[in-house]
């Protein structure tokens, strides 16, 4: 009876080792999701930003920005940005997230954060 009394002792633990490993799997994949904004530069107005998500959760975002407008833009947040975008060219941006709160987004040429390319993207 003593070695099963061990035996179920060290069966109990392993597998509340496991419970905690596998819940710790589930939290931190939550906590790196991917989500992707489609961003559309130039369009409806030569100086506007479209996003199509103004609210994300924290993790990885892919910005994949497009330029409908007919002159060049770029697209920058927390620090990083595109390159220059030519009309009708696009790229991918790829950021993380990690804390809620608000972060600023603009077109860095010149005047055109100004003429109205800024906004706020939510993070919860």
């Amino acid at each position: 009876m003593r070695k099963s009394g061990k035996v179920s002792a060290l069966v109990a633990a392993v597998l509340g080792s496991l419970v905690v490993a596998v819940s710790a799997f589930g939290a931190a994949t939550q906590q790196t999701a991917t989500t992707t904004v489609a961003v559309t530069a130039g369009k409806p107005g030569i100086f506007s930003f479209t996003l199509s998500k103004k609210v994300v959760p924290k993790g990885t975002v892919v910005f994949k920005v497009a330029n409908k407008g007919s002159i060049p833009h770029d697209f920058k947040i927390v620090g990083k940005k595109t390159p220059n975008l030519a009309a009708g060219k696009s790229a991918t941006l790829k950021v993380v997230l990690a804390k809620a709160g608000r972060y600023p987004f603009l077109c860095t040429l010149p005047g055109h954060a100004a003429g109205g390319m800024k906004g706020v993207l939510t993070v919860k």
